[in-house]
């Protein structure tokens, strides 16, 4: 299995290292900087060599600027190296601090060991690189030989911020990421080994001859019992923060990953305990991503990251954000496309217990079997797949979750009558009765639909290993934590596996006896409040397009005509276009847009689409009132556009791009726009408009002196000042880099998320693809066709299964005679399988997996370029 995992682990490990750093799996990483088009940061590389003769490779970031300065340590994640970083040093260090990254022991350019944070070590070369930073004179002191430094990195690296923090003194404050508290529970849940995960942290850390000895050793023995020994959780708990849980007195926020069947939010949940426990300032964030993929907020944490250490090491008066902050994401809603995104926060941490709700589950008692060889295994996670496959499965509607029937046991709750939000670590009493003298278990709550469909929150499972079962045991059942809506008329149901594809499952068969002994306990925290509507204030280095078409439309000295009367049904209608059209001349038979109608709903992102000539900047246009149509009507809000209309207020735009006085500042620009529009200042929210266009002290400059890129950010803030309820973008990529449109994206759909509108004009399909829910598509100034974005590029029954290397005829005629499988043949970028009625993408991939195909992502066969294509007959 484990050379199957490592080439698994290919992709993911370059997902990551596009978004700033590597961290185990690479799933994750620390964050992406600020796109700049100032001047970089000075760096410069220098070998440390440790006492034991270990050579360390590093980097020193520093901006210029007179005085000393705080120093910040980056530590990269599992299977990087200080590349990954540089990004995230260049911006720390240009907001006034010495950053210094380091390749660790093992990986990059250092020699040495991988020792997994082995404190006599990788902790000892931390203290080692404070030495260093204390003689720098750059660099503020609070002592001789102690530095002003704080401690940031994910995973890999977060844990090494954690024990240097307990380790060494002179550590400031941290901010770890999406990391562990104790590696032996982490590896070893309740006793279970967890062997996909950990043979990926051997194998991407390079085969187990680039570990130290003693973890070599330890990771061969348990890998061929199956069963981890005291030795090795001893081993693995020396390597853990929690070994120095006492000693960590600093300031310290915590990132914990939702969709994380690595590092859980149990992790970050006993480490907030025990930091709190010493007295330190302690803050706990859950972003929706994780190890196993999701939206990583790169921007978000990056700038609350940057705050707690400005507040902590600069002293400076900033916000440090809520004591407990989470990232509730439905998705992508199935029925609409719709993308649902916004924070929750409270002013305490709840920790996972929080306002218990007890429900009856009910069930007779079951008898499941532990096959031989503990196969076939049931699925829930598949660590490897999580920046491919499994996202591309989700946008699929489909999971990989199966369970194989007579090797499971459940137990249901009834339909819920209102929605119910669970937040934490939901708990049941069990009877477990064995034929053999341990039972293991998985256990997982599953959200089932009134149709019967089920959904695994978090894609999580807890192993459970009980011993003296042979005579029957009570036991508690302590489930992943989660926070998950169940909808009204849904049901929780428990189920208790025999078998887990990601663990090590007792090799001779057995049977298991399972009765209830209690209700579920299910975690409400109902302090958690989700926000309202406003914009969160961490997109503010995110490139939005922005504009100054509000300002035309107020200052335009045409003549107003008398509008028709709102319609109260369309009121909280963002917009209804109505038998549009529009001429070249006025006497002219050519039309730029003829007979054109649709409609957009809130929280929708919409992408009009169409070749040159397709008539979508002349409808925008109409739209924003700057030209008149010659037939049909366009409502806002249930308002008629005219120019200068009230409503047109409640629209932002940027549809040519921005109009600046060359001789004012950014600052100024902004601040003359809003007056100009007669608004009042409060309700310009220029602060978040200001952060959204990331454009530091650049602000403070004479416009004439920006950059086109730079002034394409002056223009996004623009176009959000008063955070309209409906944005307008007319190929707002134009100028813009792949990250820059990447992180673009991120803000339109959440943008959207809170309840607000975006129609966005690109001519990038691949793009529009990702961040649109519905689409507008044109042809030579028609509608050509309307909908959801998974409506007109429609899923069909043929997906294309991406493989890292080609797939052998042999297997692939094996993939062919799969049940369910109707044909496969090898293509360009993999396998094309057509699917039989009835057979799921899920199920593929488990069959996929056993036949230990390459598997690197699944998706449908179509995607929109191949369906605006077709709709559009080639006139591209």
């Amino acid at each position: 299995m484990d050379h199957r995992v490592s080439r698994l682990l290919k992709r993911p490990r370059r997902a990551a290292a596009a978004l700033g750093a590597a961290v185990l799996l690479a799933a994750t990483g620390t964050w992406t900087a600020t796109a700049s088009d100032t001047p970089r940061p000075h760096r410069a590389d220098q070998v440390l060599t440790m006492a034991d003769g270990t050579r360390v490779d590093t980097s020193y970031f520093t901006s210029g600027g007179d005085g000393r300065r705080p120093a910040v340590l980056l530590a990269h994640g599992f299977g990087g190296s200080k590349q990954d970083l540089r990004a995230q040093a260049e911006d720390l260090a240009g907001h006034g601090y010495a950053v210094l990254t380091w390749s660790a022991r093992g990986f990059g350019h250092s020699t040495g060991k991988i020792g997994l944070n082995d404190p006599a070590h990788e902790v000892t070369d931390v203290s080692r690189l404070i030495d260093w930073l204390a003689k720098r004179p750059e660099v503020r002191l609070d002592k001789p030989g102690d530095p002003r430094v704080g401690m940031a990195g994910g995973s890999y690296g977060g844990a090494i911020s954690l024990l240097a923090a307990g380790h060494d003194p002179r550590v400031d404050a941290i901010a770890p990421a999406v990391t562990y508290w104790d590696l032996a529970d982490a590896l070893f849940p309740n006793g279970v080994f967890k062997k996909l995960w950990t043979g990926v942290f051997f194998n991407s850390g390079g085969g187990c001859g680039r570990f130290e000895p003693a973890l070599c050793q330890m990771y061969q023995r348990v890998a061929q019992s199956g069963i981890p020994d005291a030795d090795a959780r001893a081993l693995l708990e020396q390597r853990s923060p929690s070994a120095v849980a006492d000693r960590i007195k600093v300031p310290t926020l915590l990132f914990q990953g939702q969709t994380d069947s690595l590092f859980t939010l149990a992790q970050s949940d006993a480490a907030e305990r025990a930091i709190r426990a010493n007295g330190a300032p302690v803050k706990v964030d859950w972003i929706a991503g994780g190890h196993d993929g999701g939206d990583l907020e790169p921007g978000r944490v990056q700038g609350r990251m940057r705050d707690w250490f400005d507040h902590y090491l600069k002293g400076v008066s900033v916000g440090t954000g809520p004591a407990f902050r989470i990232t509730r994401t439905g998705g992508v809603d199935s029925t609409d496309g719709s993308t649902r995104s916004r924070g929750a926060t409270a002013s305490a941490y709840p920790g996972l217990r929080g306002d218990p709700r007890t429900m009856p589950l009910t069930g007779p008692e079951q008898r499941i079997a532990n096959p031989a060889g503990a196969s076939p295994p049931a699925v829930s996670a598949l660590p490897g797949l999580g920046g491919g496959g499994l996202a591309q499965l989700s946008a699929l509607g489909t999971g990989v979750s199966l369970d194989f029937p007579g090797q499971y046991a459940k137990f249901d709750a009834r339909p819920q009558r209102t929605a119910l939000r669970v937040t934490g670590t939901p708990t049941a009493r069990v009877h477990v009765r064995s034929t053999s003298d341990d039972a293991v278990l998985f256990a997982k709550l599953y959200d089932v639909g009134p149709s019967g469909g089920q959904v695994l929150p978090g894609q999580l499972v807890t192993p459970l290993r009980i011993t003296g079962t042979k005579s029957g045991k009570d036991v508690t059942v302590t489930l992943p934590p989660v926070d998950h809506e169940v909808q009204q008329g849904h049901r929780l149901r428990l189920v208790l596996a025999s078998t887990d594809l990601g663990y090590a499952s007792p090799n001779a068969p057995a049977t298991y006896t399972v009765s209830l002994k209690g209700p579920l306990s299910v975690p409400t925290a109902p302090a958690v409040t989700t926000a309202a509507t406003p914009l969160p204030a961490w997109v503010w280095w995110l490139p939005l397009a922005g504009a100054a078409a509000a300002l035309a439309l107020l200052l335009t000295t045409r003549r107003r005509t008398s509008a028709p009367a709102p319609d109260p049904e369309l009121a909280e209608v963002p917009l209804v276009i109505t038998d549009l059209s529009k001429r070249y001349a006025r006497s002219s038979d050519r039309y730029a847009v003829r007979d054109l109608s649709f409609r957009v709903e809130k929280g929708q992102v919409l992408g009009l689409l169409g070749p040159n000539g397709a008539g979508k900047t002349t409808t925008l246009r109409m739209l924003m009132g700057l030209i008149r149509p010659d037939g049909g009507e366009i409502r806002v809000f249930g308002h008629a556009i005219r120019p200068g209309a009230p409503v047109l207020s409640r629209v932002g735009a940027f549809v040519e791009g921005a109009g600046f006085l060359p001789h004012l500042t950014g600052r100024e620009n902004l601040e003359l726009y809003w007056r100009a529009t007669g608004r009042p200042p409060e309700d310009a929210h220029l602060d978040e408009a200001l952060e959204i266009a990331g454009l530091g002290d650049a602000l403070t400059r004479a416009v004439r002196t920006y950059s086109q890129g730079m002034r394409q950010r002056l223009a996004i803030a623009q176009a959000m000042l008063g955070l309209p309820d409906l944005l307008i973008l007319d190929e707002p990529t134009n100028g813009l880099d792949p990250p820059q449109i990447r992180e673009m994206r991120e803000v339109m759909i959440r943008y959207a998320a809170a309840g607000r509108t975006v129609i966005v004009s690109s001519h990038l399909l691949a793009e529009v693809e990702q961040s649109c829910t519905h689409l507008v598509v044109m042809d030579r100034g028609r509608l050509v066709q309307a909908g959801a974005v998974r409506e007109i590029v429609g899923s069909g029954d043929t997906l294309l299964v991406g493989t890292g290397t080609p797939v052998a005829e042999p297997v692939v005629e094996k993939v062919a005679a799969l049940p369910g499988v109707a044909s496969a043949v090898r293509a360009e970028d993999g396998l094309l399988i057509r699917l039989e009625p009835g057979n799921t993408a899920g199920e593929l991939v488990v069959d996929l997996v056993r036949l230990e195909v390459p598997v690197l992502s699944v998706g449908p066969h179509r995607r929109l370029e191949d369906a605006f294509l077709t709709l559009i007959g080639g006139s591209a």
